[in-house]
């Protein structure tokens, strides 16, 4: 009666529900076995998605020449992981803090092009580049009354022309 008398114990199976970023880190390991590299891969989960930092040595072929390796391993990845998901969740990944550095790098870019293009009175043509690259270029340039950008063109070869405001 109530398990006191002549009871027998509970048995409880428990399973591990697998998550996106569990998936994700997984896959990424993998890969990087099959490069021939070993690093460490840490996963954050949020509300947003998904982020996954990787660190160890002789990571640049990983990065690959303004992270076209790193951008078409992200977007291998998040198909991987949210193909059987019912709601898509974005994976970022990151390799030594690349993207931070490259942010920087692409709003001092933008500063400096925007006084260009003031000075010499001219559209500035930039580079094609992925979506993420264009967004940081908007925003360090979003609120500034003297010039405005615009993207044209089509992917992959998007690009963003900062323009003088007449």
């Amino acid at each position: 009666m109530f398990g006191l008398v002549g009871g027998k114990p509970a048995v409880v199976k428990v399973t591990r529900k697998e998550t996106v970023g569990t998936r994700a880190r997984v896959l990424v390991e993998n890969v990087l076995g099959a490069m021939g590299l070993t690093g460490e891969v840490s996963v954050f989960e949020n509300e947003e998605g998904v982020q996954l930092e990787i660190r160890g040595e002789k990571m640049g072929v990983l990065i690959g020449r303004r992270g076209e390796t790193l951008n078409a391993l992200q977007y291998l990845v998040g198909l991987a992981v949210n193909r059987s998901e019912s709601e898509k969740r974005r994976v970022q990944l990151d390799v030594e803090g690349y993207r931070k550095k490259r942010e920087e790098t692409l709003r001092e870019l933008a500063l400096k092009l925007a006084e260009k293009a003031k000075r010499r009175g001219r559209n500035v043509v930039l580079e094609p580049m992925s979506s993420q690259e264009r967004r940081v270029i908007h925003m360090a340039l979003k609120g500034r009354n003297d010039i405005y950008t615009f993207s044209e063109g089509e992917e992959p070869f998007r690009k963003i022309v900062i323009s003088p405001r007449r």
